[in-house]
């Protein structure tokens, strides 16, 4: 290594956005009244960057930094007396890092003068404690900001600020990987590289997060333990190194740790847990995984051989195959010969392999994946060395962890390696890409890898060809699409290639059975060059197949095929049997797919608050899993569902993110999906000048024109809109196409709204019959959403037609529909069309003001102040209470009234106030002169 640094010397805060929140929140509160916050957090998460951090960012006053010498503590409880005193004149920040090093009397002393403290002394304390072991009792009462790993978005953003985004694409996969969002440790890798290593000039050194490393992180192993502390700590590290997990089952520990000591000392068994683990149930577990990693690195090779020797020994006396081999091959090493120690590790890796490869042996992906990298480890040559890297990043694609497979992708690169072999590895390479990566990039991934199969696995290359038309259909690229999609050479039997030990038995990543996927082929491109006689009898098939399929893979294809054809009943079976089916065989990564294509089934048959709750859990595992691009998606179906609900908010802030992610991809559905929310928002909320600007880049020809199979979706929106905004010629001119999209069948609710369409741009004697036809149409169809906003432009018609006995009759109507599906700004526009005909809407009157009877005296109080357009924060300075008190509060209040937003609780206290008056005013007239006169009296 050179002396050259390849660490920049100025590198910026990454992440914490969170955390940081709760810090401004108390250093914006202290010149009000104090509080005090506990940051924890693992070794090298950055207690000490975030309380430096809240430091700078104290103007209100002076900033005391509290020292690491325990002994200089003992006056503590005077010291914050005397602040307790000067924060009279200005308030004062108090930060304590590594309070957890502190000796006894000092944190006593300290966790004393905290009880002592109150709101109304201005003094904020701001500690933080290492969460390897258990919080200090004396802190154990103050709230807690934790602290995670950095998410994969943010770890890559911290390595190329740290590099200057110098570091080499394999090389940054693999940085990423062994810091496991670790900032320190990351940054610590990085400084162990020379230039030629970041830019992948020269081999990475072995391993990449040496002991050195983790210790320099960790502040080194857990010392002042006793012998049998130190093996139990070991045994469950390396009892982890076999699971997908960071705990360990403590029945083979256990029995473990006997083989590793027949003789204990006296009273070893006596001995209380060590603070870095934690027993639950029947398990180990690590506090820190870097502090786990550590004691595993820096054992002695011959104490970390005997422990995975006793783990072995214990697995396969329990029948556990392939762990058992695992940890065997983990304990070889040490003074055997070399002949006989090379024939051994070439016995051990072939075996790996071959279990990791046989189905009928029960293991996660997760564990597949860690068998077929060691055997690649063990493995001398080249091209069986690259295939069996590449079972691993199909195995760990697989387990939802494509941080993991990308390196493993690295490992795999081989030139000598076969053809298939390399097709292999650009098939996972392109799935990878395609869920979380631009789309781009995965088409051509996937185009290369099914060239590359196509002679010796033709059944896999028609899969990696039906997934690039998959990236170029998500990257909205018609030409790409069809041209992809274009009639298959015939091909064998599928199977993996002769001479594989890939996952035969486990599955691949791409696991469709070749008929689903040349029918979906051969349907999709008849459906795209608009031949629908051609396309519906094969995605008739593929969704056919769906009802007796148990593969995940192939139900995914049946879902899609049926959203494709517009049967929204059959979207929804193929979604959920998908969903069950990829729990049940733990694919991880297919889980927020099935969640994608059951909420835009229940967003195409109208049912909005399932698409919703769809769309949630998909994000939160799509983010979870490691894919951006699948969580745009499911952004886009949450701006869409809020879209229609009183949470301008919400979809800005889904449309934001969904769009950052689809921007950066090239996620051309996304983007129109999240583009055409935002307008409907407009819309919805009255703005239709804004809804048709936006809505004409997307449906109106040009380059700008939203992606080929959803621009359609929004043409009634901009229909509407465009009307409303006197943009009649613009209205018109979508309509021939969208006429065809109708008589092509594919979207339920399109014949209703063609009609609607029409009866929007009609003269006023043909309206009316349109607007019933649409509504006759909308009871064919189903969905409570699109009949709402027909019977609402209806009513509206009617009403500025002076029919107002028949207007009132649509517009309740409307207001029922949109009050069923929670379309709460879509009821709003019917309730004030009621009001202008002098009929009492739902929801006022007596009902409103009896559920804000519902609320305590303080809870009435924060709602009026929130509903007056005060933040959390005023309202609490308004009311003398803490923002916590307030945050409590308003959560009940939300509960209580049924509503979900800050505009809904606005609308419902103005309602009553509203109510309150007109029943005042009722009172003062039936009063008598008398009950006045005395009133005044």
């Amino acid at each position: 290594m050179t002396g050259e640094t390849t660490v920049r010397t100025a590198v910026r805060f990454h992440g914490r956005s969170t955390q940081r929140k709760a810090l401004r929140a108390l250093l914006d509160g202290l010149p009000h009244h104090g509080g005090q916050l506990l940051v924890a957090g693992e070794p090298g998460l950055g207690r000490t960057t975030l309380l430096r951090w809240a430091a700078r960012s104290f103007r209100a006053g002076p900033v005391l930094h509290l020292g690491p010498d325990p002994g200089a503590h003992v006056t503590v409880g005077h010291l914050l007396d005397t602040l307790r005193t000067a924060s009279a004149a200005a308030p004062v920040l108090v930060c304590a890092d590594d309070a957890h090093l502190w000796d006894a009397p000092a944190r006593t002393a300290l966790g004393r003068a905290v009880r002592r403290l109150s709101t109304a002394d201005r003094v904020g304390l701001l500690l933080s404690v290492a969460s390897d072991r258990p919080v200090p009792p004396e802190f154990a009462r103050l709230p807690v900001v934790h602290l995670d790993p950095l998410t994969p978005p943010g770890a890559a953003a911290l390595l190329d600020d740290a590099t200057a985004a110098a570091a080499a694409p394999a090389v940054r996969e693999q940085l990423l990987a062994e810091a496991e969002g670790n900032p320190a440790l990351l940054v610590a890798l990085v400084r162990r590289l020379s230039p030629a290593e970041l830019r992948g000039h020269r081999p990475l050194p072995r391993p990449l997060a040496d002991a050195a490393a983790l210790a320099e992180v960790a502040g080194g192993a857990p010392s002042g333990l006793s012998a049998h502390a130190r093996d139990l700590l070991l045994t469950v590290a390396a009892a982890g190194q076999g699971t997908d997990g960071t705990d360990a089952d403590a029945g083979l520990v256990q029995d473990a740790l006997r083989r590793l000591r027949p003789e204990p000392g006296p009273g070893a068994g006596a001995e209380p847990v060590p603070d870095h683990l934690v027993l639950a149930g029947d398990r180990f577990r690590f506090r820190s995984p870097l502090v786990r990693r550590t004691v595993h690195a820096t054992a002695t090779p011959e104490r970390r051989r005997a422990v995975h020797r006793a783990l072995a020994e214990v697995l396969e006396g329990g029948g556990h195959r392939l762990t058992g081999l695992l940890h065997r091959s983990w304990s070889l090493g040490g003074p055997e010969p070399a002949p006989a120690a090379a024939d051994r590790l070439v016995a051990v890796a072939d075996r790996l392999a071959a279990v990791a490869a046989d189905g009928a042996v029960p293991a996660s992906h997760g564990l597949r994946a860690t068998a077929y990298a060691r055997a690649a480890e063990l493995t001398a040559d080249g091209a069986r060395r690259a295939e069996r890297y590449t079972a691993a990043a199909e195995q760990a694609l697989l387990a939802g962890c494509p941080e993991r497979a990308r390196p493993l992708l690295a490992a795999a690169r081989d030139r000598a390696a076969p053809a298939a072999v390399r097709g292999r590895a650009e098939l996972v390479r392109g799935v990878t890409e395609l869920r979380d990566g631009p789309v781009g990039d995965a088409h051509q991934s996937l185009l290369l890898a099914a060239s590359l199969l196509a002679a010796d696995a033709p059944a896999d290359a028609a899969a990696a060809a039906l997934a690039a038309a998959d990236a170029a259909w998500a990257a909205g690229d018609l030409p790409a699409c069809l041209a992809t999609l274009a009639p298959e050479p015939p091909h064998r039997a599928e199977g993996p290639a002769p001479g594989s030990d890939g996952p035969a038995g486990a599955r691949s990543a791409v696991a469709h059975p070749a008929a689903v996927v040349h029918d979906h082929r051969v349907g999709m491109r008849a459906l795209l060059e608009g031949r629908l006689d051609r396309a519906g009898a094969p995605l008739g098939q593929v969704v056919e197949r769906g009802r007796t399929e148990d593969r995940p893979e192939a139900l995914l294809r049946s879902a899609a095929a049926a959203l494709l054809l517009g049967d929204v009943d059959a979207a929804r079976r193929g979604g959920a049997r998908a969903l069950a089916a990829a729990r049940q065989h733990g694919s991880d990564t297919l889980v927020p797919q099935a969640l994608e294509y059951l909420a835009y089934a229940e967003l195409r048959a109208g049912r909005h608050p399932q698409a919703r709750t769809h769309a949630e859990e998909g994000l939160r595992t799509a983010l979870r899993t490691g894919q951006r691009n699948t969580a745009a998606h499911h952004r886009a179906v949450l701006a869409l569902a809020a879209s229609i609900e009183e949470e301008p908010d919400v979809v800005a802030r889904h449309v934001t993110a969904a769009l950052d992610t689809a921007r950066r991809h090239g996620l051309a559905q996304a983007a129109t999906l999240a583009q055409w929310a935002a307008a409907r928002a407009d819309l919805g909320r009255g703005r239709p000048f804004d809804a048709a600007d936006r809505l004409g880049l997307l449906v109106l020809p040009g380059p700008g024109r939203g992606h080929f199979a959803v621009w359609r979706l929004a043409v009634p929106c901009f229909v509407e809109a465009a009307v409303l905004a006197g943009r009649h010629e613009d209205a018109r001119a979508v309509l021939t196409d969208f006429a065809g999209w109708a008589a092509f069948g594919a979207d339920p609710q399109a014949a209703a709204q063609l009609a609607r369409c029409h009866a929007l741009l009609a003269p006023a004697e043909h309206a009316d019959a349109l607007y019933r036809s649409a509504l006759d149409r909308h009871d064919e169809a189903g969905g409570d959403f699109e009949r709402a906003r027909t019977a609402l432009l209806y009513g509206k018609w009617l009403r500025r037609r002076r029919r107002p006995r028949e207007a009132r009759g649509r517009l309740g109507t409307a207001l029922a529909g949109f009050e069923r599906c929670g379309a709460g700004v879509w009821a709003a526009q019917a309730r004030d069309e009621l009001r202008a005909l002098g009929a009492a809407p739902q929801g006022t009157g007596t009902g409103t003001p009896a559920r804000l009877g519902l609320l305590t005296p303080q809870q009435l109080r924060i709602a009026r102040h929130v509903a007056e357009g005060a933040t959390n924060r005023e309202a609490a300075l308004a009311l003398g209470v803490s923002t916590r008190t307030v945050d409590y509060h308003l959560r009940k209040v939300f509960a209580a009234l049924g509503v979900r937003s800050r505009l809904e609780l606005a609308r419902m206290v103005g309602e009553a106030e509203q109510a309150h008056e007109v029943q005042g005013a009722r009172e003062v007239r039936r009063a008598g002169p008398q009950e006045k006169t005395g009133a005044q009296h």
